[in-house]
């Protein structure tokens, strides 16, 4: 994809690239750390890389052909490895991100009415009151330095409490961070026994992950408790997710949720809906605040728009392009692997059973082969007529199991951007570069400060 551009575009640090010849247990040690710093030039070149992963192949795709093969045409050969598996079944449980097979299709097929447009706007009354309470504090701020990605933890977090629950965060959101960073800082982090041992054979860490799930999940049953506490009036239309999803029955079999399968519903929606859409949301400021002619664009875009319905949001066509943009060069999700069940043949090369097969967004976002100025920040080229290609982009990933929540999530970082950008000017108080580290989701190694004018 060529894009044309009037000026240079800002091209934001990165980690530097690993050496292609680091060794085995180098690149092990490096994971821990920051997984995106492990990758060498070849990756960013190649379009199958063939590597060794314990007693088994792996293989980085960066083909769309391949991806699509692995992720669509053949996905039901493909699950999560013993690595991913045990850095997300303690907060997610048995949810709809890890469950598989028929489990898997009854938790899709019955959740899919909660997710839709429809169901997204009906929503958006939730966010817009929060990003109200939020311009208003941070209109009290505007004279000392503010760490934007704290705010927008904080925001996310109340948007998912009030749209899940339609209730505010206050008194339960400093617990439900404080086990979001507790998991983060350590046990969400892969150490070698996680990645060498099968699943059934615990590791000293997941014994530490089952009491942090057992604390968790009690946790998530008290706030759905008091949810259910509030009620709902006989008759009325569902008032948000929550309603949605106790309410929900399988089309074909009728059969809703258990108490403890919607734990782990409750559980997965609030995590991924909230952690994932700050990171995005910090990226798009720390860019704009990098390129101050984009923030202009964004900003006149929002003039006199009153932004609080699903049209008002779709008519940001720059501020959605901002995002889609952002989520390229910082993708949530930085990595899907997968380990194979059984043989198959992928572009070529032989897969046997056990085998990785790594899809990195990462990469695949910053391709030299399949983007133009891969690592610069270009906004406009998701304006083109000519949209990149399916299996080239997944800030969502692809397939039967693309994210149910993609639709919730634009829509609430392209009105969340919008509205931030439409009320104030922002800019970083210095200059030192962030850096993105790939440790459960594209995290920045630090918070920077920014500064923040009313305009």
């Amino acid at each position: 994809m060529n894009i044309a551009s009037v000026r240079r575009p800002i091209i934001p640090p990165t980690p530097p690239r690993a050496p292609d010849d680091l060794s085995f247990f180098g690149r092990l040690a490096m994971i821990r750390r920051n997984m995106i710093a492990t990758w060498g030039q070849r990756a960013y070149e190649e379009e199958i890389i063939q590597g060794r992963f314990f007693l088994h192949k792996s293989f980085i795709l960066n083909q769309p052909d391949a991806i699509r093969h692995v992720l669509l045409n053949n996905y039901e050969n493909y699950t999560r490895t013993p690595a991913g598996i045990r850095m997300l079944r303690p907060v997610l449980g048995d949810g709809l991100l890890l469950a598989e097979g028929h489990s898997w299709t009854f938790q899709r097929r019955t959740l899919s009415p909660a997710f839709t447009p429809r169901a997204t706007a009906n929503l958006v009354p939730h966010m817009t009151a929060v990003l109200d309470e939020t311009i208003a504090k941070l209109d009290a701020r505007t004279s000392e330095p503010v760490d934007l990605r704290e705010v927008m933890q904080r925001m996310t977090l109340e948007i998912a409490g009030r749209t899940m629950f339609s209730f505010g965060m206050d008194r339960h959101g400093p617990t439900l961070r404080n086990f979001v960073m507790e998991y983060g800082e350590r046990l969400g982090r892969a150490y070698f026994l996680d990645m060498l041992l099968p699943v059934s054979w615990p590791t000293p860490m997941d014994r530490a992950r089952a009491r942090f799930r057992a604390r968790w999940t009690e946790f998530v049953a008290m706030l759905i408790a008091e949810r259910r506490t509030a009620g709902k009036k006989e008759g009325a239309p569902p008032r948000d997710l929550f309603d949605l999803m106790d309410e929900a029955r399988d089309p074909e079999t009728g059969k809703g949720f258990s108490d403890e399968q919607l734990v782990d519903e409750v559980a997965t929606m609030i995590l991924a809906g909230h952690e994932t859409t700050a990171t995005a949301l910090f990226w798009a400021l720390y860019l704009l605040a990098l390129d101050p002619e984009t923030q202009e664009e964004v900003a006149f875009e929002t003039s006199g728009e009153h932004l609080d319905s699903i049209a008002d949001i779709d008519r940001q066509k720059f501020t959605r392009a901002v995002i889609d943009e952002t989520v390229r060069l910082y993708p949530p999700a930085f990595l899907i692997a997968r380990a194979a069940r059984d043989k198959d043949n992928v572009a070529g090369a032989a897969v046997s059973r056990g085998d990785v097969i790594m899809i990195a967004p990462w990469l695949l976002h910053r391709h030299e082969k399949l983007w133009d100025q891969p690592n610069a920040f270009i906004p406009k080229r998701f304006m083109s007529k000519e949209p990149p290609d399916r299996f080239t982009y997944l800030p969502f990933g692809a397939g039967p199991r693309v994210c149910i929540g993609a639709p919730f999530a634009q829509a609430e970082s392209v009105l969340a951007l919008a509205r931030l950008i439409g009320a104030f000017r922002v800019e970083l108080v210095d200059a030192d570069p962030v850096i993105p580290c790939g440790v459960v989701t594209t995290q920045p190694d630090h918070s920077p400060m920014f500064r923040i004018t009313r305009r």
